[in-house]
Order: structure tokens, then sequence, then C-alpha cells
């Protein structure tokens, strides 16, 4: 199957990300994706109707159903009856979660930087590429500040960092020397900021802002690190005045 076809290894599903060795040995992983992507394939679907199609006795694909739905893949419904229903109760039949159905690759990378090559090329350029970087992040901006916000100085990273977190960026704020490093281990756009830094450096700009003081970028995913790991120096305790009420940059 190809690699676009299978449940993408991102933490969501964990029986793809967190496989156990037995699992790999007897295929396990590689059937219960074959009964999400059918799934995927045909739409909501019985026991019955899956068995058929992957050539599986119905216990089988009970057992993978219920491996699935425990990690929110899919999930039981009543099938949609059009017409005259018949008597006894509906046929149940299993759909994609929205969790689930996002763990299949959908070309949201792509789709993304397509859109922002075409600002690029008929917009104004670079400049029209930052102008949209900083119109997202302002969008984003009211959570975060909230956050930051309701919190003493010199708890601001970290409060930015769970903030971050809730948004998919697996963020952790930790001690260094003379400041603060805060960690991004995931990044949701780092395919389209390979190719348009501008996004990097727009939330760079508005850490700053947010934090009230000069932050350094030391490393980012999508040049290839490991973490986007952000140099944050030691806050001062009147920061808080210069925080509040601004808009980010």
């Amino acid at each position: 199957m190809p690699a676009s076809e299978e449940l993408r290894n991102n933490g969501v599903v964990k029986n793809v990300g967190e496989a156990s060795h037995e699992d790999l040995a007897t295929g396990e992983r590689s059937t219960r994706n074959r009964v999400a992507r059918s799934i995927l394939d045909h739409g909501p679907s019985t026991v019955a109707e899956l068995a058929g199609r992957l050539k599986l006795t119905q216990a089988a694909v009970r057992r993978h159903l219920d491996a699935l739905a425990a990690d929110n893949v899919v999930e039981a419904r009543d099938r949609r009856v059009y017409g005259t229903r018949s008597r006894g109760r509906p046929a149940k039949v299993f759909a994609l979660t929205d969790c689930g159905r996002d763990a299949f690759d959908q070309s949201y990378d792509k789709l993304a930087v397509d859109a922002l090559r075409w600002i690029g090329e008929r917009e104004g350029g670079s400049d029209a590429i930052a102008a949209f970087a900083r119109a997202r992040i302002a969008a984003q901006a009211g959570a975060y500040r909230k956050a930051v916000e309701a919190v003493p100085p010199e708890r601001r990273t970290e409060a930015l960092a769970k903030a971050l977190s809730a948004d998919g960026y697996a963020a952790t704020a930790r001690s260094a020397p003379v400041g603060e490093q805060l960690c991004q281990h995931h990044c949701p756009v780092a395919h389209a900021a390979e190719q348009f830094p501008q996004l990097c450096e727009a939330e760079t700009e508005f850490f700053a802002e947010l934090l009230g003081t000069h932050v350094q970028r030391l490393a980012t995913i999508a040049h290839g690190d490991g973490v986007c790991t952000t140099f944050i120096p030691k806050i001062s305790h009147n920061a808080s005045a210069s925080t509040s009420g601004r808009n980010p940059a």
C-alpha cells in the first residue's frame, strides 16, 4: 500500500504510532490500516461488508474495529435508511471520525505550499507572504495572549508553551543559564515553512511582542533541526505593562 494511503504516523492513532513488536510481526497494524482505508474508500460499512471486501472473517474485522474505535479512529452508527424502513433494528455501520480522517494523508501540506506560492507570484512576492504570515498569527493571538497575561511574568514562557501544546506544537519550557528556552517538538506547518521562512519569522516576532522582550530563534524543524528552539532572556517583572493591549507585529 503506498505511504499516502496509510494512516500517518502522527501520534493520533496508537496502533500506528505505538505498535508493539508482536503487532508488527503478525501484520496487525497493516490489516488495521486496511480496515480503516476501506471505510475511507467506501464510506460507512457494516462488519459483513468489510469482511467481504477484505477477505477477512467477521470476528477478525470486529477485533480490528474495536481497536480502531478505542483509538478514536472509527465510531459505530446506525445506518441511515432511505424510504421505507424494514422491521428490526437498523444495521450498525462503522464510519471514520474526524480524528481518523485526519490520520490519512490529505495533501494539506501541498495545498498550503501551492497557496503561498500563488500569493507570492501574484500578490506582491515575499512581502505579501510575510503579510499573510503575520495575519495568520494575529488570528490566533487571542488565546495565547489570554494565557500569557493570566500569569506573572516569570511564568509566561511556561504558559505560552501550554497554549502552543493545545494547538498541536508539543511545546515545553525549560530553564537556560540566562533565561529560558521555548521548545516546540512538533510543527504542523513544517513542510510549508521549509519553503516559506516568513512563517517562522512571523511566529518569532509574535513571541517577542507577546513576552515583551527580544527573543532569538536558535533552531527550527523546517531547517532540519529536531525541534524548534527559541531563547528567551530573563523577563523583567515590569514586562507586563509592555504586553498589555498590543497587537502582534
